[in-house]
């Protein structure tokens, strides 16, 4: 477990183990659950389909293309769930596949015509 205090910035990286200098890694999505076996029931999008979800989560510069550093403002689930549990799904991309989902950065669906 790693303690913080509300409202405190939490700093986070994710580091892919490659000698493949040519891959690079994106943050796609991370849910937030007081429950550490179920992201499904009770969650808090903090960012999804490559969308900050919340205000307070950033990015941040990575010097290295197979990192990725990012953090948003430290919460719990009301007061009856003092602990908070993260899951990210990242995606491993080729470094000059421009078509790849990791440069596409913000993706949100479009929305269907009811109409006929």
């Amino acid at each position: 477990p790693y303690y913080i205090d509300l409202n405190q910035n939490l700093y986070l990286q994710a580091y892919l183990h490659s000698s493949d200098p040519n891959l690079i890694l994106f943050v796609d999505t991370c849910v937030a659950s007081p429950d550490p076996h179920d992201f499904t029931t009770l969650i808090y999008e903090l960012k999804k389909n490559g969308c900050a979800r919340d205000s307070s989560y950033f990015t941040y510069e990575s010097p290295h293309s197979h990192l990725s550093r990012f953090g948003f403002n430290a919460f719990e689930f009301i007061s009856r769930h003092p602990s908070v549990f993260l899951r990210c799904e990242l995606v491993v991309c080729r470094l000059s596949d421009y078509s790849s989902r990791c440069y596409q950065g913000c993706v949100s669906r479009a929305k269907r015509d009811a109409s006929s």
